[in-house]
């Protein structure tokens, strides 16, 4: 028995045990699916080329989030690099955001832009994501960016997604600044929460949650798959047979997959929430090239329907480390709901044979390709989710189960925010589960 497991060794799980240690309880075991920790936060090696799985960035606003990586990591292993990212749209290339770079675009896009956002309705209570783009900069930016890029990245009709996630991520904008953006092409510095971020100089984005994991005292049980859980006795049974009590549970596995997992749940609303959590699922494909400079860009939004990409990156200029001498590491994603095997080769192939003929690529000068399958991508924020999710990871929490990260909370998170919830998720459950000392003690801010 013990007091508390955790599953899942992405960067919650590890933030978790780390925290727990820090304030010098020990009495957890972290459990890992697959052969090594770190989640989606991983690359692999290639052929002499470094592969994430999908374009990671660190970007950091919180200063206990920075005290900790200046320690435990630090930033001599970064690079500190400033955004070089654009949209291809039209056979143009705008800087990013779209809605302060219409120089550049044909006059009858601006002027759409410009007049859908003087004329732009106001909705006071947007009911799903193209109110909220109508009502913020008009039909306009909606219909050469924001309606086709969502949908894409989403593989779900805007209609059918909420604003909720908005607020973080999609810079704001005003007359004046649209203005200044189509009369003259300046750099708008500082625009966006990812104007500025950190990369690791070796190794890949890996690198640095490797080396916060071995921050962890207590070995992590790799190879350790969750089969079922019986939330009536507490017990976890994985499927190389081993069978694990606890009275805590925190768990940063997909929240619908953990749904799946629990063994007669005594509340019936839990079996049937699982159907109605979505996410899509992205084919995240990279190729090493024979070619050194391939682009100068970190990475390009793609809206428009004849590109099956919704971005594409170039993670040689994220640090020189990710291809080999001479050449240029690319990577892109494209996403998909129920969609069948075949739909998704095709879709594949698409999106290599418009990657090559974008930036000139002959089939000799690449080197390698690896291709990622990510089956838990994006969250969908529908009006399901919104209207249920709080009550049901409340639900959880009446049966001593936890589900925190981006996916067991089952939102969006940057590596910043997947750090911080393994902490706060510590402060929350400790006051139950340990006698004093620890009782109310509070993980220190300052490190």
């Amino acid at each position: 028995m013990k007091k508390v497991v955790i599953v899942g060794a992405g960067l919650t799980g590890i933030s978790a045990a780390f925290h727990f240690e820090q304030i010098g309880f020990d009495d957890y075991i972290l459990f890992e699916k697959e052969s090594e920790p770190g989640g989606l936060c991983r690359s692999i090696t290639q052929d002499g080329f470094t592969f994430d799985y999908t374009g990671h960035l660190l970007h950091i606003n919180d200063d206990y989030f920075k005290s900790l990586i200046e320690q435990y990591v630090g930033f001599d292993q970064f690079h500190t690099i400033h955004r070089r990212s654009y949209i291809y749209s039209q056979n143009t290339y705008t800087d990013y955001p779209f809605q302060i770079n219409l120089h550049g675009l044909p006059k009858k896009t601006i002027i759409d832009c410009i007049m859908g956002y003087v004329e732009r309705p106001s909705i006071e209570q947007p009911k799903n994501f193209k109110e909220w783009v109508d009502t913020n900069f008009g039909t306009g930016f909606g219909n050469y960016f924001f309606y086709p890029y969502q949908e894409k990245i989403f593989s779900t009709p805007i209609k059918q997604i909420t604003a909720s996630w908005t607020n973080r991520f999609v810079p704001s904008t005003s007359l004046e600044q649209i203005l200044e953006g189509t009369f003259a092409n300046e750099k708008k510095e500082g625009v966006g929460y990812n104007a500025q971020f950190y990369y690791p100089k070796q190794g890949g984005i890996f690198s640095w949650v490797k080396q916060f994991a071995h921050q962890i005292r207590k070995p992590i049980q790799t190879d350790f798959c969750v089969d079922t859980i019986d939330i009536k006795n507490k017990t976890i049974s994985f499927t190389n047979g081993h069978t694990q009590e606890y009275e805590t549970l925190i768990t940063t596995m997909p929240l619908d997959i953990l749904l799946g997992c629990i063994k007669e749940p005594a509340d019936s609303s839990l079996a049937t929430a699982r159907a109605n959590l979505r996410c899509n699922k992205v084919v995240n494909f990279n190729l090493g090239i024979d070619r050194p400079a391939l682009s100068d860009k970190h990475w390009i939004y793609f809206p428009e329907e004849q590109f099956p990409f919704y971005r594409i990156g170039f993670s040689h200029n994220f640090a020189a480390s990710m291809a080999p001498p001479n050449c240029s590491s690319l990577y892109g994603e494209f996403s998909y709901i129920d969609k069948s095997p075949e739909w998704i080769s095709t879709a594949l192939a698409h999106s290599i044979q418009k990657t090559k003929q974008l930036f000139g690529i002959t089939s000799h000068e690449i080197i390698t390709e690896a291709m990622i399958h990510i089956n838990h991508a994006y969250v969908i924020f529908d009006a399901w989710r919104d209207s249920n999710l709080p009550r049901l990871l409340t639900q959880l929490e009446k049966y001593g189960i936890h589900s925190v990260g981006r996916y067991g909370a089952w939102k969006y998170a940057s590596m910043q925010e997947g750090i911080l919830d393994g902490k706060e998720v510590v402060e929350k459950v400790m006051p139950a589960i340990a006698p004093l000392p620890f009782k109310n003690k509070k993980v220190e801010r300052e490190l």
